[in-house]
C-alpha cells in the first residue's frame, strides 16, 4: 500500500480493501492526467519538425525579405532534415500574407516573416484581419537594414541637395516608387517630402520588383528601398546610389552618405526582419526554432551572405524583439500620423 493511504501502526481501517483498491486507482488516474500536458509540450519539440515547414513571407520573390528568409531557410532544412519551403503571400503592404499565418494552425509548420511593415499597419489601416501583437508570438529578431535612396542613372542628381533642387524644379517630373502604400519606402519618401518640400509624386506598386522595373526604365526617378533588395541593381550600375537612411553609414555601401549628414539631420528609416509564430504555438517548439535559428545565424556563411546584401543580424530573446515590436508600432504611428497617408 502507498505510505500516502495507509493507516497508522496498530489503528484498522476505516476503509474495505475494495474501496482502498479504488481510490489508489482514482488518484493515480488524476497524476497520470495532469502529467500528459507537461509530457505533451516536452515530447512537442522532440520530433519537430516531422514534415515540411512553411515560412510566410508576405511579400514578392526577391523582395528583400524573401532573400533574408531563403538564406535562413535554407540552413534550417538542413539542420532539421525536413525542407522549409518559402510560401510567398504579398499584397495590401503585407497584410494578406500576415493574415494567412495569423489563421494558420498553432503547431510550429507554419512561421511568419514579421517586417517593419507589421508595425506601420499596425496604425495606418483602420481594419485589419488580425492584430499582430496579440495573434503571433515573437521569436527573434533576424536583421535590421537600412534603406537606401537610389535614382535612375538619367535623374541629373548624385546627392540629397541636387536631388531636392532638382525636384523643387521639376516636381511633375520626379515621381518616386513603393511597394505599396504605407510601406517602409513610401512614408520614408513622404517624410523626404515633409522635411525637403520637394514635392515629389507618389506612385504606389504591388511590390518592389515591380517598382524597379519601372526605376530602371525611367518611367519614375527614385525610390527609397531596402538595401538588401537595393544592392543587385547597384552593383550592376543599373541605379545611383544617393543616400542611406540608417543614423551611420552601412557597411555594404560604405562611401554612400546618409540621409542625416546630406544636410537632413536626424532623418532615419531603417527596416527589420524576424521570426513570429501564431499564438498559443507550444513553448518547447517556439524554444527549438529559436535556438536553430540563432545558431544558423551564427554560421559564417551565413553571416557573410547577408552581410554582403546590406543586413544587418540583430538576433536576440523573444522578450526583446517583443518589445522591440512595440516600440516600432509606436514609432511609425507618429511617422502615419505626420504623413497623413491613410489605407484600408
Amino acid at each position: 500500500m502507498s505510505p500516502l493511504f495507509a493507516p497508522p501502526a496498530g489503528a484498522r481501517s476505516p476503509l474495505p480493501p475494495a474501496r482502498r483498491a479504488l481510490l489508489l486507482a482514482g488518484a493515480s488516474a488524476v497524476l497520470l492526467g495532469c502529467a500528459q500536458p507537461a509530457l505533451a509540450q516536452a515530447g512537442a519539440a522532440t520530433g519537430f519538425p516531422s514534415k515540411p515547414v512553411r515560412f510566410i513571407v508576405p511579400f514578392p520573390a526577391a523582395s528583400a525579405t524573401d532573400v533574408v528568409a531563403r538564406a535562413v531557410g535554407q540552413k534550417l532544412g538542413d539542420k532539421w532534415g525536413q525542407p522549409v519551403v518559402i510560401d510567398n503571400r504579398p499584397g495590401a503592404g503585407g497584410n494578406l500574407g500576415t493574415e494567412v499565418a495569423a489563421k494558420a494552425p498553432n503547431d510550429g509548420y507554419t512561421i511568419l516573416w514579421g517586417t517593419v511593415a507589421n508595425a506601420i499597419s499596425a496604425s495606418l489601416y483602420t481594419k485589419l484581419g488580425y492584430n499582430f501583437t496579440r495573434d503571433f508570438t515573437p521569436i527573434t529578431l533576424v536583421a535590421k537594414t537600412p534603406l537606401v535612396l537610389v535614382a535612375n542613372k538619367a535623374v541629373p542628381a548624385s546627392s540629397v541637395t541636387q536631388l531636392i533642387a532638382h525636384a523643387k524644379a521639376f516636381p511633375e517630373k520626379t515621381a518616386f516608387g513603393s511597394g505599396g502604400v504605407g510601406t517602409s519606402n513610401h512614408l520614408a519618401g513622404e517624410m523626404f517630402n515633409s522635411l525637403t518640400g520637394s514635392g515629389m509624386v507618389h506612385i504606389p506598386y504591388k511590390g518592389t520588383p515591380a517598382a524597379y522595373t519601372d526605376l530602371v526604365a525611367g518611367r519614375i526617378s527614385v525610390m527609397f528601398d531596402n538595401i538588401v533588395a537595393a544592392m543587385p541593381q547597384i552593383k550592376s550600375g543599373q541605379l545611383k546610389p544617393v543616400a542611406v537612411t540608417s543614423a551611420r553609414r552601412s557597411q555594404a555601401l560604405p562611401d554612400v552618405p546618409t540621409v542625416s549628414e546630406s544636410g537632413l539631420p536626424g532623418f532615419e528609416a531603417v527596416s527589420w526582419i524576424g521570426l513570429l509564430a501564431p499564438v498559443g504555438t507550444p513553448q518547447p517548439i517556439l524554444d527549438r526554432i529559436h535556438q536553430d535559428t540563432l545558431a544558423v545565424l551564427a554560421l559564417p556563411d551565413v553571416r557573410e551572405r547577408l552581410a554582403a546584401t546590406g543586413a544587418e543580424l540583430a538576433p536576440g530573446t523573444p522578450a526583446e524583439f517583443d518589445a522591440f515590436i512595440r516600440n516600432e508600432i509606436a514609432k511609425w504611428a507618429r511617422a502615419v500620423k505626420a504623413s497623413g497617408a491613410q489605407a484600408d
